[in-house]
């Protein structure tokens, strides 16, 4: 990394931020109570707005939001008449999938090749980290040269939208020339990159009962509605032949123009098996970033350790769709439902209940801020220029901010590399990213004020 006083105050913090990021994922933040109680989530809460008073931070407060889990605020004042930046990441975490495929401890920061694992190391507790390595550095080299607010969300990763109905109900409190999202990440490690588009989301429980109750297979099997089998076919009907998303009425054909995704790049970044083909058509950045994906996120069935021999009468299922830019999320909603509806057979009873939903994002990448973000990564990517990429995921933030304070520039960078596998089991952090991309958003706080100023 390029020698200069931010750089080498950062590398030095480093040892202190990875004792702080240990202990961060340490807290079992799932904010579903049904997973790790929500005290896990209240102590991580805590432990976010101790860091941020002990930055100097004002007005620190562990809101209360409508989904009933807790956020953290604080402002950082500036010198007179500076431009303010929010920073935005969040504490909670998703569930840990299969816990015997981890190969250390998931809430227990551990060191293994260079990389540093435990979930949420990456997504986004090391979002946290970032955003108080940039601030220490600027600290201890004259000062930060913007008002900051920063916000840290308890509820991102279960999408019930707790602090977007906040902030509308709030619309002051987070209001900001620029903001800082730091939930993404770059292409792979050692590109700099921001994210300019991000895919929304409708998430929905299916359910679909036939029977008062199961039923012996041999005595009724073969004409008893099953409704497991019914709900198969349902979920079945969601895919073409090849794998792509079908949603009755909803678009799938568009085209990503941008940074392109080798195939080959995305079969070894996706851990994708020998000789099993990818889904879909079109450019792997069109699947991924420009069209919608459905995914069945888990079913209630019985278990096959322990199976009766039992036509079932009841059955349900979680499913995600994914909603690219230029597609409504609540239209999306409203054709999954129907489809699913109208797709269930044998007159079976069928329940949609929506669970979650998120709109699409697009930023701006013209905006001065994208100039003076540029400018950061350039030093902290020593002959690198930054990229611009889509992402597959959700951030409902970004389009209630968008909304709330339309002139603010928003940016989205992060530490969600593809070798983080982050929603997966194994979850790591590059601690070369944590540091590159801290010294890049002290730069860029620096850029930015500067550019306000000319």
């Amino acid at each position: 990394m390029t020698a200069n006083p931010i750089a080498g105050t950062v590398a030095s913090l480093m040892p202190r931020a990875r004792t702080e990021l240990a202990e961060l994922v340490a807290f079992r933040s799932v904010a579903d109570p049904a997973v790790f109680p929500k005290s896990e989530c209240e102590a991580a809460a805590a432990w976010v707005a101790g860091a941020l008073r002990g930055e100097g931070f004002q007005d620190v407060a562990v809101l209360d939001t409508p989904d009933d889990t807790q956020s953290v605020y604080g402002l950082l004042p500036g010198p007179e008449g500076a431009p303010t930046v929010l920073l935005y990441a969040h504490y909670d975490v998703q569930p840990l999938g299969d816990e015997d495929a981890w190969l250390s401890p998931p809430f227990e920061l551990t060191e293994r090749a260079g990389r540093w694992y435990g979930r949420g190391a990456a997504d986004c507790k090391g979002g946290v980290l970032m955003h108080l390595l940039a601030l220490r550095a600027l600290k201890a080299n004259g000062g930060v040269p913007v008002n900051v607010k920063v916000i840290v969300e308890g509820s991102e990763e279960q999408g019930t939208g707790g602090l977007e109905r906040y902030a509308e109900e709030h619309p002051e409190l987070l209001a900001a020339d620029a903001v800082v999202i730091g939930d993404t990440g770059n292409f792979r490690v050692g590109l700099p990159t921001v994210t300019a588009t991000l895919r929304g989301m409708t998430m929905v429980r299916v359910g679909i009962d036939t029977l008062e109750g199961n039923l012996h297979s041999g005595q009724f099997g073969g004409a008893a509605p099953d409704a497991l089998a019914a709900l198969i076919r349902v979920l079945d009907s969601l895919r073409a032949e090849d794998g792509s998303t079908t949603v009755d009425g909803l678009a799938a054909d568009a085209v990503w123009e941008g940074l392109e995704y080798p195939e080959a790049d995305f079969r070894k970044d996706a851990k994708v098996l020998d000789g099993v083909g990818l889904i879909g058509g079109g450019a792997v950045a069109d699947r991924i970033w420009a069209r919608p994906a459905v995914t069945v996120l888990g079913i209630d069935c019985p278990p096959v350790v322990g199976a009766t021999p039992s036509v079932q009468a009841h059955a349900r299922a979680t499913v995600s769709l994914r909603v690219p830019p230029g597609q409504d999320a609540a239209e999306a909603t409203k054709l999954l439902t129907a489809h699913l509806e109208a797709r269930t057979p044998w007159g079976a009873r069928v329940s949609v209940e929506q669970i979650g939903q998120g709109q699409a994002f697009r930023a701006d990448t013209s905006s001065p801020a994208y100039t003076a973000m540029a400018d950061a990564l350039r030093i902290a990517y020593p002959g690198q220029d930054m990229q611009i990429a889509g992402q597959g995921g959700s951030i409902p933030l970004c389009n209630t901010l968008a909304g709330l304070y339309p002139q603010a520039e928003i940016l989205l960078i992060g530490l969600s590399e593809p070798e983080a596998q982050i929603h997966a089991v194994n979850e790591s952090v590059s601690p070369e990213e944590l540091e590159r991309l801290s010294v890049a958003e002290a730069h860029f706080l620096v850029n930015y004020a500067a550019s306000r100023r000319a």
